[in-house]
């Protein structure tokens, strides 16, 4: 059983930055895929970003690209989120997921077949 854990959500104002943490378990992180995706009220979940199992690729969502960079760093089974320029639509909760198979992490996002998800941490933006 893999267990994801988010944090580093919280308020703060449009034009800031905040970092989130997604806290893998697992010996076999370094063979995960790791995304995130968001949820605002009353919208349906939307994908934001997503990191390969050995960083060396990245892929974002149009609404976050230059502006939220995905890392991990394998040694701590932890995955990253820094967002900067933040703007009111993007108040949403956060939610980091696992794929421990072994598909095509483009294959992964396409399809979401996300094997683990967390609870969600919550960000909101004020305008």
């Amino acid at each position: 059983q893999v267990q994801l854990v988010e944090s580093g959500g919280g308020l703060v104002q449009a034009g800031g930055s905040l970092s989130l943490s997604c806290a893998v378990s697992g010996r076999a992180f370094s063979s995960y895929c790791v995304g995130w995706y968001r949820q605002a009220p009353g919208k349906e979940r939307e994908f934001v970003a997503a990191i390969s199992r050995n960083g060396g690729s990245t892929y974002y969502a149009d609404s976050v690209k230059g502006r939220f960079t995905i890392s991990r760093d394998n040694a701590r089974n932890t995955v990253y989120l820094r967002m900067n320029s933040l703007k009111p639509e993007d108040t949403a909760v956060y939610y980091c997921a696992a794929h421990t198979g072994f598909e095509d992490i483009m294959v992964v996002i396409t399809t979401e077949s996300w094997d683990y998800w967390g609870q969600g941490t919550q960000v909101t933006v004020s305008s």
